[in-house]
């Protein structure tokens, strides 16, 4: 008789931010929680984004029985389709969810006929497992956590949430149904941990809606607000603010546009007739009745607001008066990009509040005293704090076990680990596959770490190429070496160095018999070529030889 086991895999977001994915295994299923993307870190030069490594789940994709996503955000569901294009099962999501992934999946030209909607209560069978979606407090509607029943015993997932007991769109953590699961029983607890630093209570996200309110009616010019296309209920309090003031809105950036436009759609954005307007008239209204919604408050290049900053976006000029306003926190990694664009905008005239000086934004996640409420009503027999960097992770196991957590039932996972639990205990067992997968342009996962340490020593130490052309039959130099260099030396010392880097070649050249070895021959360019030039300059560019044939 097949051993009862359950597998619990995170494939992402476990040690960094972004990325979120999580495995349950038992026996013959598989159930897949989130398939989040991460935006690159600052050293990740050239990447556009970060998926989850799906290999594991490739290898067994006649056992995964479905996807459950608990709520809209790029770090929960932006990896979907990239997922979606290699296996074909039921996807599984609230109706704001999965609007927001079915505009993803039409981008990407990805058939959604297998996409369900469901509620908070509903319960749903996926194999060994039952799925009941319950509703959570979050930045964005129709955030969901999930009890998972096993039949070794009930999951909670709490998906990514707070408690927020005055919500802007009526979205509260239902702590009386998890309450019921303590009282019933909850073998594993996995739960947000990215402000398990933070000490007390989120505050509420009505603090953001009587700040924005505040500042546009104080604005003397255009109210310019950056946040998250995906946002809803911030963009519903800054679409009161401009209603309130006698403002039209215009709104701006791909992401933003097809989000409205799909929440209108669905009922969760109240938008009063003519309150939005297209370029024309926007170009016709006074500063003072217009504002206007933007993505690009993570300083993304390619952002509306990346291009206002610049002076590059195709309708808008930022000019002195305008109040722009990044309601968003910069994830980590892409502050140097949203100050870059805060000291732009600044420089352009403009007014610029974003949340270091002012409250324009509240955090979406748990605090302490939240996380503590949560251990409390549920009581688990094991725990796994997700979502956040490891001192988070620890923070969060810590602060688990100081409201009666067992010594040692507590599991700091990273990606890739496999934790297993049976009827008598639980344990680590080993891991899989979970490394970061790239997305550069069109090119997804071709290419690893080994080409962003050469990326990175390009922008560092440039490059130097030494072009030989070798006679084909007798082996012997045809004219005479060639060298170019990019990134490396100034250009008084440039001819000087190049003619040293030839003679140096043309010399070793001589010295080597074996001329048509290539690989060889340009191993030893490579060498004595790095070592003359560090030698040199104390430099460290990197070396490529080019030897042609003719």
């Amino acid at each position: 008789m097949e051993k009862e086991l359950l597998r619990v895999i995170p494939l992402g977001g476990l040690g960094n931010i972004g990325r979120n994915m999580m495995v349950f295994e038992f026996n013959e299923d598989i159930i897949v929680v989130d398939v989040g993307i991460m935006f690159p870190e600052e050293d990740m030069l050239g990447v556009d984004l970060v998926l989850p490594d799906f290999s594991y789940l490739l290898q067994k994709k006649e056992k995964i029985r479905g996807i459950f996503l608990t709520h809209g955000h790029e770090d929960h569901i932006g990896a979907l389709p990239y997922l979606l294009k290699q296996i074909n099962v039921p996807v599984f999501s609230t109706k704001l969810t999965d609007g927001l992934v079915r505009v993803k999946c039409r981008e990407h030209k990805i058939d959604t006929s297998n996409f369900n909607v469901v509620e908070p209560g509903d319960n749903i069978q996926s194999g060994a497992f039952e799925v009941e979606f319950f509703s959570v407090a979050h930045s964005i509607p129709d955030a969901c956590g999930l009890i998972i029943r096993t039949p070794l015993g009930n999951i909670v997932h709490t998906g990514d949430f707070k408690l927020d007991y005055t919500p802007v769109m009526n979205q509260f953590t239902d702590l009386t149904r998890l309450g019921q699961i303590g009282a019933e029983g909850c073998l594993l607890l996995l739960a947000d941990s990215t402000y398990a630093e933070i000490e007390g209570f989120t505050p509420s996200e009505q603090k953001v809606g009587d700040s924005l309110r505040h500042l546009t009616a104080a604005a003397e010019g255009r109210v310019i607000v950056a946040t998250f296309a995906s946002l809803i209920a911030r963009i519903q309090q800054v679409i009161d603010a401009a209603v309130l003031d006698n403002r039209k809105v215009f709104i701006t950036g791909r992401s933003m546009i097809n989000n409205v436009a799909m929440a209108r759609e669905l009922g969760y954005l109240e938008v009063p007739a003519n309150t939005i307007v297209g370029v024309e008239e926007m170009r016709k209204l006074e500063p003072n009745k217009l504002t206007v919604l933007t993505t690009g408050s993570q300083g993304e290049p390619t952002s509306a607001l990346t291009r206002m900053a610049n002076g590059e976006h195709k309708h808008l000029n930022i000019m002195e008066g305008d109040t722009i306003i990044l309601s968003a926190n910069a994830i980590p990694g892409n502050e140097k990009s949203v100050y870059n664009n805060v000291d732009n905008l600044f420089r352009r005239g403009a007014m610029v509040l974003y949340n270091r000086v002012s409250d324009v934004h509240v955090r979406g996640h748990a605090g302490q005293e939240e996380l503590k409420l949560v251990q409390s009503l549920l009581k688990p027999e094991y725990f796994v704090p997700i979502h956040g960097e490891y001192r988070m992770l620890v923070t969060h196991a810590r602060l688990a076990e100081s409201v009666g957590l067992p010594e040692g039932n507590a599991f700091v996972l990273t990606d890739g680990d496999v934790l297993s639990i049976d009827s008598e205990d639980a344990y680590l067992d080993g891991n899989v596959d979970a490394k970061y997968v790239y997305i550069d342009g069109k090119g997804v996962g071709d290419f690893d770490e080994t080409v962003l340490r050469e990326r990175a020593d390009l922008s560092t130490d440039g490059v130097l190429v030494v072009i030989v052309t070798i006679d084909e039959e007798t082996g012997d130099l045809v004219g005479q070496v060639e060298v170019v260099s990019h990134g490396f030396i100034d250009l008084n010392e440039h001819d000087a160095l190049h003619d040293r880097v030839a003679e140096i070649t043309e010399a070793l050249l001589s010295e080597i018999s074996a001329k048509k070895d290539y690989k060889k021959l340009s191993r030893q360019i490579q060498d004595s070529i790095a070592k003359f030039l560090y030698d040199e300059t104390r430099r460290r560019p990197t070396v490529m030889p080019l030897i042609i044939d003719v």
